[in-house]
């Protein structure tokens, strides 16, 4: 099977994206993210280089084991981690970036893990993470396999913290 790795700022997914925006892929999915923070008024997240190869490190696991499965703590320490997964070329950033965004319907402000108006932290856990008032940096990758697109982000530092306020 051949892998494409690509790290966001290296490469454009143009090729790969049925809509592209304005901007290269890292000011684009920090755009996501900042638009949904600003609704809660919280400060902007700032791209981070080193979080994005972290993420993109962790690129090809995700495209061998062929499904989503968190990277180990120790593998990350102190960054929290955003995964999303779809059919190769059939979703732009914004759509990836657009699924964990989609959480907000069933969040709700508190201390986490109570977050969720279904009582299941998990249906917001992406959420959180991006709209985490003491996160201050993301960086993200996207790998793709034969099949797949993965996108990975990290964030520092790491949100969802047992007892921590959201957002």
């Amino acid at each position: 099977m051949t892998l494409r790795y690509l790290l966001l700022g290296a490469c454009t997914l143009a090729a790969a994206s049925p809509a592209v925006g304005r901007g290269g892929l890292p000011e684009r999915l920090l755009a996501m993210h900042n638009v949904e923070r600003a609704r809660w008024r919280l400060p902007p997240l700032q791209w981070d280089p080193r979080l994005a190869a972290s993420a993109g490190a962790y690129g090809p696991a995700l495209a061998r084991l062929g499904r989503l499965q968190h990277s180990p703590p120790a593998a990350r320490r102190g960054q929290g981690e955003n995964l999303w997964m779809g059919t190769r070329g059939a979703f732009s950033p914004e759509q990836m970036v657009g699924g964990w965004l989609s959480e907000r319907s069933d969040f709700r402000p508190g201390v986490f893990p109570q977050v969720s108006e279904s009582g299941n932290w998990s249906r917001v856990g992406h959420y959180s993470q991006i709209v985490w008032r003491q996160t201050t940096h993301v960086g993200c990758a996207i790998h793709s396999s034969r099949a797949w697109d993965f996108l990975i982000c990290r964030y520092a530092p790491a949100g969802n913290v047992i007892g921590g306020r959201v957002p």
